[in-house]
């Protein structure tokens, strides 16, 4: 069964109802303004001045910010201290730390405070930033990247020794992350630095109260909770495209039209979705069929700094006013998902499926921003499964049963990193910092040997590395005190300082060398075009036309359908609550009502057909098909859980002579293929398949050479920045895998090796999600063997070969394998028995696994000729 949140009802240390009354400034500027102080905004004043930390849950629209900033306001206007950094703010985002800096100036203003209220991020000028050092604000709000560099300073402890206060904001979205590894590090050395600074957390959607209370205290005192009502329930609704449900695919993109009539209908609507390929292929296709020129805009993070916040500027001014020209909708990513006050915006509308019940409630409350009036969503699903989970998401929502995964231990890579920036900024002993680091609940647990090997490898790389000058970054002088080997070291270490770790990226330019700039595509994207390639960015349809330097230079236009290009990461994983709720949902036919006729339709014509898989079991059909066996296993465990499970189960059905050929994954089910039909499927999915097969998978594949390649970036072993220079994606690639190898001959137990292989088994291939799948179907495992394909197999047999659409033609051919995998399932038709012909695109072929002789070189040929054919160049991209 899925894990269920900690004291998801909100049990825990809380703090009583708050008797405490606000100053008179402050009472008469809360009456001015037509309100009053709630209930949870006094609680965290009075349980912030008895010296508590706190973490506030409230939702959106319910005064976080004010709430966390009012006992700095009040003990600032008490006291009339100035001329000292006071409080500190953090935020995930740059945008969302400039837009609260923006809105405190309100109170500040108006009560006449006197108090200086300024940024620190990547985008502060040199001069603003060297003046802060110089001459503090009171309150500071910075990123935890930011923060991360002013710590490593040789003037932090004096920087931040009268440090008072501690805010940070949707603190959810950090903890169990490296980013948040990163800040809890920070924190712990804040505690060190001002030790009577307390801590206020903010969040909206908290899956895990009590680890959260122990990120924003510490793990032995951990913060006192304070919940806020629930405020009005949201009011969600499902909407689907006119013409029918599409029985596959991911962007959505038949909805359009009825997308763009709810944007007619709203005043302002933000419309969100889960990639950035996405953003950009619908907002081409809103713009291709907006005849009245609704101002639409696109919002993503790879899109130039000034056109975000030009398209941030104007949904603020456009939810304030009135006129044709003001903005009415805006497509987004999650780079709109936090905070960002926008009280106009009466609409949201989420298309595809939201992936966790915790990330539709924190979209919806970008909606009405108030707790007395309900957020409305709309959620557009892109194909028919997507029905399904946008149903469960739906009914989630209700029952508010918040997702989310537990988080996990803080990273040996993060920790490298912190201790060399830590040594840039003064010396210490490893006794004093393995006791800090330990203050950081991502880090509570932390051995002795895991800290004395992540030191040994900062100070000079480990056994395999150390007589190399390059990796030796500190030293132990004769008081035993470890320093850092001078002030290049130290800059180094700063400049490539950041968990973040992208894929390198090209800026595209537009009207030659002194144009504008539109944003960052991928260096691999941008490598595969070839001059009068055509590509969608920034809403616009681009022509490449050469590569110069780090800049990639295109015009208007461009012939031929376009391509969009893809990045690193971006899928956002099923949860495994949503999960569970869909497999319930699915086996119960009470619950079908809910759902649009062609999906009951399709539901009850696998009943009819085949099985229906169950709340706790795993259903696995096998059919012949175009001369092929099929073996399809709905375990509805998310995409990376699903690939991971594809290549063991490969690796098994090739020793049991089945001879598989492939398989698709979607984050409901896993399609296999085998020339040979499978024999013992319940043997197949036995949980032993995570030793030796796994171990051996791992140690074969790319995949760990990639984590790898992120781990010895993060950690240092491998810089990307130096001065006057930027390191090219080959040139870390051919850095990181000679080290590699190197390790895992000459040092397989190296801290690296051991954090590398500790996050593939997470996020990467969620091995312990797959774990719990395979021990909770044993012996429930229903096998159901067909003479044609099933109904509930279609929408994954439809992704075989053909992961996206790019034009008419494409779609008409994919409507004509819909109609004949339904003949078949229904009956109409006889199961064709013709060679299967896999289509250029398709992204899962057997390679490494093949055992027969030249079997690897044959699947490298394929897959070269699958790029050259799919994507001009050959490069990777999302055909539009």
């Amino acid at each position: 069964m899925p894990r269920k949140p900690e004291n998801a009802a909100g049990t825990g240390d809380r703090a009583p109802p708050s008797g405490v009354l606000l100053p008179p400034r402050f009472a008469s500027w809360f009456a001015g303004r037509g309100w009053r102080p709630r209930p949870h905004q006094l609680s965290v004043l009075e349980t912030a001045q008895s010296g508590a930390d706190v973490l506030l849950v409230a939702p959106t629209g319910g005064g976080k910010t004010l709430a966390g900033f009012l006992p700095s306001l009040v003990e600032l206007a008490e006291t009339g201290e100035r001329g000292r950094l006071h409080t500190l703010y953090v935020s995930p985002l740059k945008a969302l730390a400039t837009d609260i800096a923006r809105n405190l100036l309100d109170p500040v203003g108006e009560m006449a405070l006197g108090l200086r209220v300024e940024t620190r991020t990547g985008d502060t000028p040199a001069d603003r930033r060297a003046r802060q050092r110089a001459h503090p604000p009171e309150i500071l709000l910075t990123t935890p990247e930011s923060l991360l560099l002013l710590l490593s300073r040789p003037d932090a402890a004096e920087a931040f020794a009268g440090l008072s206060r501690i805010v940070i904001d949707e603190v959810h979205a950090l903890a169990g992350i490296k980013r948040g590894d990163q800040l809890s590090l920070c924190l712990a050395r804040l505690r060190l630095l001002a030790p009577e600074a307390r801590r206020i957390g903010l969040s909206a959607t908290v899956a895990w109260p009590d680890s959260l209370r122990a990120f924003v205290g510490t793990p032995e005192q951990p913060a006192t909770l304070i919940e806020a009502p629930r405020g009005t329930p949201p009011a969600l609704s499902m909407m689907l495209p006119e013409a029918h449900v599409p029985w596959s695919g991911r962007m959505g993109l038949a909805g359009a039209s009825v997308i763009l009539r709810r944007i007619e209908q709203a005043d302002t609507t933000i419309v969100f979705v889960n990639t950035r390929a996405q953003s950009e292929l619908l907002f081409a296709a809103l713009w291709r069929i907006n005849e009245n020129t609704l101002p639409i805009a696109l919002h993503h993070g790879s899109l130039d700094i000034e056109q975000r916040r030009r398209v941030e500027a104007a949904m603020a001014r456009g939810t304030r006013g009135e006129g044709r020209d003001r903005l009415r909708a805006v497509i987004a990513t999650s780079s709109l998902d936090l905070g960002i006050d926008w009280g106009g915006v009466d609409q949201v509308i989420q298309v595809g499926a939201p992936k966790g019940v915790s990330r539709l409630l924190q979209r919806i409350g970008r909606a009405n921003h108030r707790m007395d009036e309900a957020s409305n969503a709309v959620l557009v699903p892109a194909n028919r499964f997507e029905v399904l989970e946008c149903q469960a998401a739906i009914a989630g929502v209700e029952a508010m049963e918040l997702d989310g995964e537990h988080p996990r231990p803080g990273g040996l890579d993060v920790l490298a990193q912190h201790i060399l920036l830590m040594a840039a900024s003064a010396p210490f002993t490893a006794d004093a910092l393995f006791d800090e680091v330990r203050l950081a609940a991502p880090y509570a647990a932390l051995s002795r040997r895991d800290f004395d090997d992540t030191l040994g490898f900062v100070e000079d790389g480990g056994y395999a590395l150390h007589a190399y000058e390059r990796y030796r970054k500190l030293f132990r002088d004769s008081a035993g005190l470890i320093q850092i080997r001078g002030e290049r070291v130290a800059r180094q270490a700063r400049m490539n300082a950041g968990t973040i770790v992208e894929a390198p990226v090209l800026k595209v330019r537009m009207g030659g060398p002194r144009g504008f700039t539109l944003g960052e595509i991928e260096e691999s994207f941008a490598n595969a075009l070839r001059p009068g390639d055509a590509f969608l960015f920034a809403g616009r349809k681009l022509c490449f036309q050469r590569l110069r330097e780090t800049v990639v230079e295109v015009s208007e236009g461009g012939p031929g359908d376009p391509v969009v290009p893809t990045y690193a990461g971006s899928k956002y994983p099923l949860t495994s609550g949503l999960a569970a709720r869909v497999r319930r949902m699915l086996h119960d036919p009470s619950a079908w009502s809910a759902y649009p006729e062609p999906v009951r339709e399709w539901l009850e014509l696998q009943r009819e057909r085949s099985l229906l898989p169950g709340p706790d079991d795993l259903l696995v059909e096998v059919f012949p098909r175009h001369g092929r066996f099929f073996l399809v296993a709905y375990c509805f465990e998310g995409r990376n859980a699903h690939q991971t499970l594809g290549m063991l189960l490969t690796r098994r059905l090739s020793r049991d002579g089945a001879a598989p050929l492939g398989f698709v994954a979607t984050d409901y089910a896993l399609a296999l293929w085998c020339a040979n039909p499978p024999g013992d499927i319940p043997l197949l999915f036995a949980p032993d398949m995570l030793g030796d097969d796994l171990e051996d998978w791992m140690a074969e594949s790319s995949m760990l050479r990639r984590t790898f390649r992120n781990v010895a970036v993060i950690a240092g072993l491998i810089e990307r920045q130096h001065p006057g220079q930027t390191g090219t994606r080959r040139q870390v690639t051919i850095n990181s895998d000679l080290i590699y190898d190197v390790l895992r001959r000459h040092q397989p137990d190296h801290v690296l090796l051991r954090a590398t292989r500790a996050e593939a088994s997470g996020g990467l291939t969620d091995v312990d999600r797959l774990a719990d799948m395979l021990v909770r179907v044993q012996d429930h495992i229903r096998v159901a063997r067909l003479s044609r394909v099933s109904p509930l197999a279609i929408p994954v047999m439809l992704d075989i070969g053909r992961e996206f659409v790019r034009n008419e033609a494409d779609e008409d051919a994919l409507l004509a394998e819909t109609e004949a995998l339904l003949a078949e399932a229904k009956g109409e038709a006889e199961p064709s028995t013709e060679e299967l012909v896999l289509a250029p695109g398709h992204a899962q072929e057997l390679r490494r696994l093949t055992r027969t002789p030249g079997g690897r070189e044959r699947g490298r040929d394929r897959a070269r000729e699958r790029r050259r054919r799919t994507i001009p160049g050959g490069g990777r991209g999302l055909p539009a």
